[in-house]
């Protein structure tokens, strides 16, 4: 019997254990072997493979994280660790490998593909910065989550007229700030596609306080040059002059740990089907994303050769939105 195997690499996100499902679930009823690498790369140089059966992945579909674990593993930056891996798929026997990551993950199924091994990649991060893909497993969990609790800061900053900062997370992208700030009716937004300055963090505050706002409210990623922890040591070392005083939520991996909406658990599942049946078709070296509405695989010699930006009217959008 031919066997598949399917890691999970990197951050983890809300929709995986779906993907994992629907890889395993797939791969058998395609006649397939499924094996489970255990704690990414990591796990794979380590060999900590094991059976995957339907009934392994029973329960799954409604919890965050993944099953399989995750692990950060910069070893596999090496020649020798990538041979050692091919090493371990070898000696199991696996013809291909299901790889469910973001940027580093699908970085390291390339590296695979560029020894001769069929790997496939899909589209996992909270951050939505992987090219070839216009949202990522994981993305509407960690939004509505951030959504609620900017929801329960403006009750609170309504009552006290108070301005809070809150922070959410995204790595070096934006988006995750960007879409939360507009849903939720922020009066500022800080991304690192846009360098800003904090007087003009603090004229757009003043602003709301003058057009008879009882809150303000800033929206701040976490790989902004001025995140929040930065825009409020300058607050504060100007508050004399600002006379500002912020309140500062940093949401952090709280984002991660969500149970999974709807929306998530349907693009993972189709997502990581769409995947296992290229392998049964013998196709590989590709990541398989949602791309205009629409499952699409993109080379991953594109995938790591681009960068993801930010749809510029976005942000225009919302600088006439926080009016």
């Amino acid at each position: 019997m031919k066997r598949m195997a399917v890691l999970t690499s990197g951050g983890d996100a809300p929709g995986m254990n779906a993907a994992i499902r629907s890889v395993v679930r797939i791969g058998i009823d395609k006649g397939w072997e499924v094996l489970g690498i255990q704690h990414g790369y990591a796990g794979l140089i380590a060999d900590n493979v094991v059976p995957l059966g339907a009934r392994d992945v029973s329960g799954v579909i409604q919890q965050g994280g993944t099953l399989l674990g995750s692990a950060r593993c910069p070893e596999f930056k090496t020649e020798a660790a990538r041979l050692q891996a091919l090493r371990v798929l070898g000696k199991h026997e696996i013809e291909s490998v299901i790889i469910i990551g973001g940027n580093g993950s699908q970085t390291g199924a390339y590296a695979l593909s560029q020894l001769g091994f069929p790997v496939i990649g899909v589209a996992s991060t909270i951050d939505n910065d992987l090219y070839g893909s216009d949202i990522t497993i994981g993305v509407d969990t960690a939004l509505n989550i951030a959504l609620e609790a900017i929801d329960r800061l403006k009750v609170t900053a309504s009552s006290h007229e108070r301005a809070f900062l809150i922070e959410v997370m995204g790595h070096g992208c934006g988006y995750l700030a960007l879409m939360a700030g507009i849903a939720g009716g922020a009066e500022a937004i800080v991304i690192p596609e846009v360098e800003t300055d904090p007087e003009s963090v603090a004229t757009e505050l003043r602003s709301a306080y003058e057009r008879g706002k009882a809150h303000a409210l800033v929206v701040v990623a976490e790989g902004a040059r001025y995140n929040a922890a930065a825009l409020a040591r300058y607050f504060e070392e100007h508050h004399e002059r600002l006379c500002f005083d912020l309140r500062v939520t940093t949401l952090g991996h709280v984002q991660r740990g969500g149970v999974p909406s709807a929306y998530d658990r349907l693009l993972a599942t189709r997502l990581a089907a769409d995947a296992t049946e290229r392998v049964t078709r013998g196709e590989h070296g590709v990541l398989v994303g949602l791309v205009k509405g629409e499952i699409a695989a993109t080379p991953l010699t594109e995938v790591v050769a681009n960068k993801k930006l930010l749809d510029p009217r976005l942000l225009e959008l919302a600088r006439v939105l926080a009016k």
